[in-house]
């Protein structure tokens, strides 16, 4: 497939313009930043939020097939920020993808989408959405924008709500919260290569031991994870802060740290 990925400079993205043309794929990648040193595919420098910008990397770009969105503010910011970076990118995309006939919209959705869900059992799919942040928020309705142009339109979206990316988990709560570089490719291929999802999310993790998520939504499209957190867990400190970290899924984000104004005067 040709796949147009943005954010491509960041963690997520370094790893998947690799990861998915090893298995495969034509990358175009997309980025507020230049292409990095050394990097020898198709790279354009372009802000999601803007309209006519996106659609000249679209034009630019010729025919795709999918597109994965990665870019965004990673971490918690205000929230007219968090609507603008998450919310309203998602809609230029998918606006984009409509006027060049691009069907299949994969979404780096985030576990803070229902972050302030107490840690009972594992979660599935069908949980009501319970964002911790500002930055949960955007994606929860990142993702209902989503589902809207699936209804509207048919086209196939799949959100995968991404737990702890890193090269290797470094708290007790990441043993079950941790994707690795590895499952994450295998994630995104799944999700770009799923016949007909429709509407589906996914929970982005591996097959952690100590998982809070429930996988059987990410096999479903065919993400069978490899890894295991729990090979590290003789590595991972204790900290006084792990049964706080513990009592909603969202771990320290759902807790008064991150308690700010929606709109600062």
């Amino acid at each position: 497939m040709r796949v147009l990925v943005t954010g491509a400079a960041g963690s997520i993205g370094r790893v998947l313009t690799t990861g998915l043309a090893d298995r495969g794929h034509e990358i175009v990648a997309v980025d507020l930043l230049p292409a990095p040193e050394g990097y020898d595919g198709t790279w354009h420098t372009a802000d999601c939020t803007d309209v006519d910008a996106v659609l000249d990397v679209f034009a630019a770009a010729g025919q795709v097939d999918a597109v994965v969105h990665l870019a965004g503010i990673p971490h918690e910011s205000s929230l007219p920020d968090a609507l603008t970076s998450h919310v309203v990118s998602t809609g230029v995309l998918l606006d984009a993808m409509r006027a060049h006939d691009v069907s299949r919209f994969v979404y780096a959705s985030s576990n803070h989408a229902v972050g302030r869900t107490p840690r009972v059992g594992l979660l599935d799919d069908g949980v009501p959405p319970r964002p911790d942040t500002f930055y949960g928020v955007g994606k929860v309705a990142a993702e209902a924008l989503m589902r809207l142009f699936v209804d509207r339109y048919g086209i196939d979206a799949v959100a995968c709500r991404i737990g702890s990316f890193t090269e290797r988990p470094e708290t007790t709560r990441a043993l079950s919260t941790w994707l690795s570089h590895d499952d994450c490719v295998r994630m995104v291929d799944a999700a770009l290569t799923a016949p007909a999802p429709g509407f589906a999310i996914l929970y982005g993790i591996s097959a952690n031991t100590r998982a809070w998520w429930d996988l059987a939504p990410g096999r479903a499209l065919g993400y069978h994870p490899q890894d295991d957190a729990e090979e590290f867990a003789g590595q991972v400190e204790p900290s006084e802060h792990d049964s706080a970290d513990a009592a909603y899924v969202g771990g320290p984000y759902a807790g008064p740290r991150f308690e700010r104004p929606a709109l600062d005067r």
